[in-house]
């Protein structure tokens, strides 16, 4: 690969890089490299193998629209059946033999006298024209280090790198954190353990699944008539995005999704005590609600602990409690979820000599989440102000596939070689999308989240409607670059 030059580089083979891949190619854009450090495609839903994992997004929604599935086996698909649809989409697109595996990157620097990317990988070097980074926003797992951790002598992972060779009969396990994986995970290895104790330091919002299997005449349906299976996305769209209401039009329309979580909680938890330990402290939507109707059945079990008195110190065998209680413990599992960044982002280096990463650690910045000035000829997907709280990950990255590939088509139809976000624009947008956020639940919620910066600023949520969203990136508004041969 030494000296290799490429017109457009993708970074990732996720729902990201893979739907770049398809639509690049369908506007007439074949000469293109999609690397990916793993040994298979499918990004965020290739690397996590834990028990019970599953989209808390429902399957019809979660997918492609250009790639409809009427053939999910349930309203809610687990890991499996995301990947074998990711998958199938990729070989029926033929996007297999533009990647890269075990590729990873090591670093990509703009070549301002040349301007080209230079990437040196695992695998060697080479320049791009174009370089656009489809990196999953869940790609790293973030550890807490709690002391003493390097003293304990038992088993330890992060629910990201699940230890399917280390069996939980009858151990002794301790689960920190509570967030979305922990919730689906725990349920499924608490009838194997001898003893569960869940270190919580938020009770989530934990609201009705409503989780079943598809029927074979709903099957038929949507495979038979596309309109109904328009319909069925469309309902799904709708009911999601309008927790918008909650999060950033008024938060008084929190309490009919507050009442469906209290009214769960009542009917799943006996002990009055674990049901007031269970009960969040804040409003629904300042940090993510979940979908469950396993979870809290698990936590009402004998063999299940939930402790909320925080961690002083882990020993050899044991965790010591803030409150001075010594657990005995086998295995730790990590469900503290993953960094809120790619870690890539550090590798990204724009004409400046600085990274992305270090854009971003002062203030979240981009311009509509998939441009950065001071990056020509870069964009990505899911970018800070690029995902929405309350609508697909999938839809939100369409939209943003949609904008990229039309502005590479743009340049191509005006002969345009450079492109660039103008750092006015992207301040204005960056300004908007403060002055937007202050009154959302995310920021005055009162809770503690990644949806939040260290100041407490929005972290990159894009506080409107996410049908707005996508009207903004329609159509690739060259007037917010600059632009040359």
């Amino acid at each position: 690969m030494p000296g290799e030059h490429s017109p457009i580089v993708v970074l990732g083979a996720g729902f990201g890089g893979i739907g770049l891949t398809i639509k690049l190619r369908e506007a007439g854009f074949d000469d293109i490299v999609v690397l990916e450090r793993a040994d298979d495609i499918g990004g965020t839903w290739r690397a996590n193998t834990y028990p019970g994992c599953a989209c808390d997004v429902p399957s019809q929604l979660y997918s492609y629209s250009f790639a409809p599935n009427p053939a999910w086996s349930r309203t809610y698909a687990t890991q499996p059946e995301i990947l074998a649809y990711l998958r199938s989409v990729a070989a029926r697109h033929d996007v297999l033999r533009h990647v890269r595996l075990n590729t990873e990157l090591l670093e990509a620097r703009w070549d301002e006298a040349a301007e080209v990317w230079r990437l040196r990988t695992t695998r060697g070097e080479l320049t791009a024209d174009y370089f656009l980074c489809a990196a999953g926003v869940f790609a790293e797992a973030k550890y807490p280090s709690p002391p003493g951790l390097d003293t304990f002598t038992g088993t330890t992972f992060h629910s990201l790198h699940w230890d399917h060779d280390h069996d939980l009969t009858g151990k002794r396990v301790a689960v920190i954190g509570t967030g979305a994986s922990a919730v689906q995970f725990v349920p499924r290895i608490q009838p194997k353990v001898a003893s569960l104790t869940v270190f919580q330091r938020s009770a989530p919002w934990i609201v009705p699944r409503l989780d079943r299997p598809t029927l074979g005449v709903e099957r038929f349906a949507l495979r038979r008539l596309p309109l109904a299976r328009k319909a069925v996305r469309g309902t799904w769209y709708s009911l999601i995005e309008g927790f918008g209401l909650v999060g950033f039009v008024d938060n008084r329309f929190r309490h009919p999704y507050e009442l469906l979580g209290r009214l769960q909680l009542h009917r799943q938890i006996r002990d009055p005590r674990l049901r007031a330990t269970l009960t969040p402290d804040y409003m629904i939507g300042c940090k993510r609600a979940i979908f469950s109707d396993t979870y809290l059945p698990a936590l009402d079990q004998d063999n299940v602990e939930v402790v909320t008195d925080g961690i002083a110190e882990i020993g050899p065998h044991s965790i010591r409690t803030g409150a001075g209680v010594e657990i005995p413990v086998d295995t730790i599992i990590f469900g503290t979820g993953f960094t809120s960044a790619p870690a890539v982002f550090d590798r990204i280096v724009g004409r400046d000599g600085q990274s992305v990463a270090d854009l971003q650690t002062v203030r979240p910045r981009t311009y509509l989440g998939t441009a950065v000035a001071g990056f020509p000829n870069f964009f990505c997907t899911l970018g800070p102000f690029g995902a929405a709280g309350n609508q697909s990950a999938v839809y939100m990255i369409e939209a943003q596939i949609a904008y990229v590939v039309d502005a590479l088509r743009t340049l191509r139809a005006a002969g345009k070689h450079r492109v660039e976000v103008r750092a006015r624009a992207q301040a204005e947008f960056v300004e908007e999308m403060r002055r937007r956020s202050a009154d959302t639940v995310w920021l005055t919620g009162g809770c503690d989240s990644y949806y939040t910066t260290a100041d407490g600023g929005n972290a990159g949520l894009y506080p409107g409607w996410s049908f707005e969203y996508r009207r903004r990136t329609r159509r690739f508004d060259i007037d917010a670059y600059e632009v040359s041969a």
